[in-house]
């Protein structure tokens, strides 16, 4: 009985942090496509949002305290509580970089954008298929699944770079377009510590699993 009330709570909070990947993948969509349809109002929306993933993030961190007080786990269970509070903190500052993007579009405004020379949507898809599979790696305990969102971070970085190296150039031809391409650098560096978050995600997976730290980065 005792096991099968841990399990419970355990599912519970799995379920939390799921419905925070969730809130944060489509935060991070909403300021995309504002980003690309320079819509301010979803802009603010993703801003105003936000709060929804700070309380859920608050709510997991509470239950995983409560569970260690209740049900003084150890080993294996231990570092799954562990790795559910690191990793919920990882989706609440993804989520943050989709506020930021949000507020970076806000500044652009209406001005027209290079955002379709650059790969920065690409990265974002990436980055967001990153997450998914850092929380299925998690929830299945699929070490492999974990090695893989290491991986596609590989992608992601090499589009950062590409990404700067445009950008950058473009901010030397253009000068005059400083705030709109100052904006995109930014977005390109929310994408890019984003998925180091995930990595991150993805290494706390590996811990739980295994039982020893792994950089998968």
């Amino acid at each position: 009985m005792i096991r099968e009330n841990f399990e419970k709570n355990m599912l519970e909070l799995q379920d939390k942090m799921g419905e925070m990947v969730d809130m944060t993948v489509t935060a991070m969509e909403k300021a995309f496509k504002a980003l690309q349809e320079q819509d301010m109002v979803l802009a603010l929306d993703v801003i105003e949002e936000d709060n929804y993933i700070d309380d859920l993030e608050n709510e997991i961190n509470q239950m995983a305290i409560w569970l260690m007080a209740k049900e003084q786990p150890v080993a294996r269970d231990m570092r799954r509580i562990i790795s559910v509070i690191k990793m919920s903190s990882d989706i609440e500052r993804i989520a943050d970089f989709a506020v930021n993007t949000a507020k970076a579009t806000i500044r652009i405004s209406k001005a027209d954008t290079i955002l379709e020379r650059t790969s920065l949507v690409a990265m974002k898809n990436d980055a967001m298929d990153m997450l998914k599979k850092s929380m299925k790696a998690f929830i299945d305990a699929d070490i492999a699944l974990a090695k893989e969102v290491g991986e596609l971070d590989d992608i992601v970085d090499r589009n950062n770079h590409e990404n700067y190296t445009l950008l950058t150039e473009y901010l030397k031809e253009s000068p005059q377009e400083i705030e709109q391409t100052l904006q995109l650098l930014f977005i390109n560096r929310f994408v890019e510590r984003a998925a180091d978050h995930i990595t991150n995600m993805a290494e706390s997976t590996a811990y739980f699993i295994k039982g020893q730290l792994f950089d998968l980065n």
